[in-house]
């Protein structure tokens, strides 16, 4: 017991002080920083030499001494797995990476603390001694002493990886790129009140990604000559589109945007890169699949969106480009499915799903990177990217020596996977992120063309004759269910509240449009901005999405105001029938049509409101329209005001106001009353003086024989036996009424 107390107490004190070492700088192997920043060629052939250039950084506290670099090859790798293992692997290991190729090393001296250097070596391929095809290690290692050390020792390494293929396969590996050309979105649904309909961008961010240099225009140009499928979001392009002419910039009174000739040429060359491409048209502004399965689809009309976005989809890339895109193509966020994100992508007419082989996984124990296509039901077919081919590129390609390592490793699992059976030919798609950077592009490019220039174990091809590649039978098939879908996907997409508020935002556009003279210059603008808050670039930015939603609402809302009724004070009718005018005001730069103008009564029964009347108002234009109104009852009523769109639906607020009906007052009744009198007694004098008259031809016993005297006149021509009418007699009161001058409110017309 004392014994191994010793012992561990002596491990102890010696492990101590390496522990502390540690900690404090890099030791052994990790001592130096080797970087390789390039390999050239990638690809070697037989009788050349492969030259490796690097940077040397010592990450230790003490100056090395007596430094070389050498290069290593290590033995050829076994599978794809093989490939991930060595590019996760760090530090030298000797057995796998092998000696020290003769007369490959080069002295470097003193490297200082901190200091870095760089390298430069080459070696004849026939000193590698390449015996066979295949995948193999490469290394470089820096050697020298430390004062540490009494011996020199590896203090540094760094691998990359060697595909060597000495002939042609026989039978090639069909390879399909996805180029991708998609961008953020950049305008509003604002235009201006012109002729021209102004576009009013959000910013004009987008110039920069297409100028010279820029990501966008990066990824034109390397485009043209590469093996690819251009894979296109014609939102990008009707936004290039309308930089060309005349377009504003949002703010306060912003300013008018100056690129114009930077989006023609971007758009001159896409043009020609396109006459030797295939094209395949994403669905209008990119809509994010996965959401709509989600969430959308416990939203009415929330996937009516996607085949209108389809058919503008191709209208518009033959449009601006003069060319036929392919549209029978879906590619939902990072190619990841399950049965509901199928339903939703194959539901506008795309029956081929871009997915990716992380989430459509082999189960049945395949020895080799099966074809793309395979048949998933209901005449759809799933397009398997390689996942590990597609995020070969991702990250940060800035730097040198990530970009040599990515595009090795490119190179070498493309050989692979023609190693794995050579003997049967496959296709292999490639679906890479959704918007490259610049460097990450150039990376790329770099893969490609070396392939290319190689040409002897891949071939490429397109992306629409990928799909129509013979699958292979024991390949999987079987989508996965909505449980396999990754959470973290999940947690970016769009929630079930932001489809309601689009929901909500197309209806009041339905109920807008209706109403206007010229619908499409609404209709245009608002629908692409309705497409684009269903974009795929809101995944994680649920603070841009919300804004862009609100942003687009307001606008709406605000326009339908410049359709308003202008409020009345009040009303007063002094007679039994009158006219009360109502005014609408069109601040809209176009006319207002087939809309419906009713008045409804509080109270009927004192006050009969009229019929609703069909208008029609001139842009910038205020009109009057003019109520036929029946008073039945003195008092006060309320009227409303509603303007209704030609299906019935009330459009904008109602507007209020109060009738004060004094239709019979007390002079007229008095006049009216006084006038009834004076016609009784006036028929009743006239009654009893004809009485007394036909009395007095009965007391004189007129007999006929002479000429009836029913005049009751004498010689005199006085009225025989009557009085005189006296000139005091009343007469009726004929005078018209008149309207109450003293009545509250506006005056209306009688």
């Amino acid at each position: 017991m004392t014994l191994l107390t010793g012992v561990l107490l002596l491990v102890g004190l010696l492990q101590a002080p390496h522990a502390s070492t540690a900690q404090a700088a890099p030791t052994g192997s990790r001592t130096v920083d080797v970087t390789i920043d390039s390999m050239s060629p990638s690809a070697p052939s037989k009788g050349g030499s492969v030259t490796v250039s690097g940077t040397l950084t010592n990450d230790g506290r003490s100056t090395i001494t007596d430094a070389h670099v050498g290069m290593h090859r290590g033995d050829a790798l076994g599978g794809r797995s093989s490939i991930d293992n060595v590019s996760r692997r760090t530090g030298y290991l000797p057995g796998a990476d092998g000696e020290e190729i003769q007369g490959s090393a080069k002295k470097v001296g003193k490297l200082e603390p901190g200091v870095s250097r760089p390298f430069t070596l080459s070696v004849p391929v026939k000193d590698l001694d390449l015996d066979e095809n295949g995948v193999y290690q490469l290394g470089v290692s820096v050697s020298g002493r430390s004062p540490a050390s009494s011996y020199s020792q590896v203090l540094g390494f760094d691998r990359t990886l060697l595909p060597w293929q000495e002939a042609d396969a026989t039978k090639k590996t069909q390879l399909t790129y996805m180029w991708p050309l998609i961008s953020s979105t950049h305008l509003t649904a604002e235009t201006d009140a012109d002729a021209q309909q102004t576009p009013v961008f959000r910013d004009d961010d987008l110039a920069a990604e297409l100028a010279p240099g820029g990501r966008l225009q990066q990824m034109v140009s390397l485009s043209k000559n590469l093996p690819v499928t251009l894979v296109i979001d014609p939102d990008l392009l009707a936004t290039v589109d309308a930089m060309t002419k005349s377009y504003r910039v949002n703010g306060p009174d912003g300013p008018m945007g100056k690129n114009q000739a930077v989006a023609k040429q971007w758009l001159h060359e896409l043009e020609e890169a396109a006459k030797t491409h295939e094209v395949v048209a994403l669905p209008f502004a990119d809509p994010d699949l996965a959401s709509l399965a989600h969430h959308g689809k416990h939203v009415p009309s929330a996937l009516s969106h996607l085949g209108p976005a389809t058919e503008l989809a191709e209208t518009t890339v033959d449009t601006i480009l003069g060319v036929k895109p392919r549209t029978d193509f879906a590619w939902p966020v990072d190619g990841a499915i399950d049965s509901s994100v199928v339903d939703v992508a194959t539901s506008a007419g795309a029956h081929k799903v871009i997915t990716r082989s992380d989430s459509l996984r082999e189960t049945g124990g395949l020895s080799y990177t099966p074809t793309a296509a395979r048949p998933i039901g209901g005449g759809n077919t799933a397009v398997v990217a390689d996942a590990q081919l597609s995020r070969a590129f991702e990250g940060d390609m800035s730097k040198a020596g990530k970009s040599a390592h990515a595009v090795q490793d490119f190179l070498a699992q493309t050989q692979m996977i023609n190693l794995e059976d050579p003997g049967r030919q496959r296709s292999i798609v490639v679906a890479p992120q959704r918007m490259p950077s610049v460097s990450q592009a150039h990376a790329m490019a770099t893969a490609l063309r070396t392939l290319d220039d190689s040409g002897r174990w891949s071939q490429p091809l397109t992306l629409g004759r990928a799909a129509k590649a013979k699958p292979d039978r024991s390949a999987t098939r079987r989508v996965p269910s909505g449980a396999a879908y990754p959470s973290s996907l999940r947690r970016q997409e769009l929630p079930t509240t932001a489809f309601r508020q689009i929901q909500g935002t197309q209806a009041a556009l339905d109920d807008y449009q209706v109403i206007l003279a010229q619908p499409e210059r609404v209709v245009t603008p608002f629908g692409s901005a309705i497409m684009r808050e269903m974009s795929t670039e809101w995944r994680g930015n649920a603070a841009g999405a919300a804004g862009f939603r609100h942003s687009v609402r307001s606008y709406l809302d605000g326009l339908t105001k410049k359709v308003s009724l202008i409020q009345k004070s009040g009303a007063t009718l002094s007679g039994r029938s009158a006219t009360i005018p109502v005014t609408v005001q069109n601040n809209l730069v176009q006319g207002v049509k087939d809309m419906t103008l009713k008045l409804t009564s509080s109270q009927p029964n004192r006050l009969d409101a009229g019929k609703a009347q069909q208008i029609t108002v001139d842009g910038g234009h205020s009109q009057s329209f003019k109520f036929a109104t029946t008073a039945n009852a003195n008092g006060r009523a309320w009227v409303t005001a509603q303007l209704y769109t030609a299906d019935g639906k009330p459009y904008g607020d109602p507007m209020t106001f109060q009738v004060n009906v004094t239709e019979i007052t007390v002079t007229v009744m008095l006049v009216i009353a006084g006038g009834v009198l004076l016609l009784v007694l006036a028929g009743a004098r006239i009654y009893l003086q004809r009485k007394r008259a036909a009395a007095r031809r009965e007391e004189n016993g007129s007999d006929g024989d002479g000429p009836d005297d029913d005049t009751g006149t004498d010689g005199n021509g006085g009225t025989d036996g009557d009085e005189p009418e006296q000139p005091s007699d009343p007469t009726p009161d004929t005078g018209s009424e008149s309207s109450d001058p003293s009545g509250s409110g506006e005056k209306v017309d009688r």
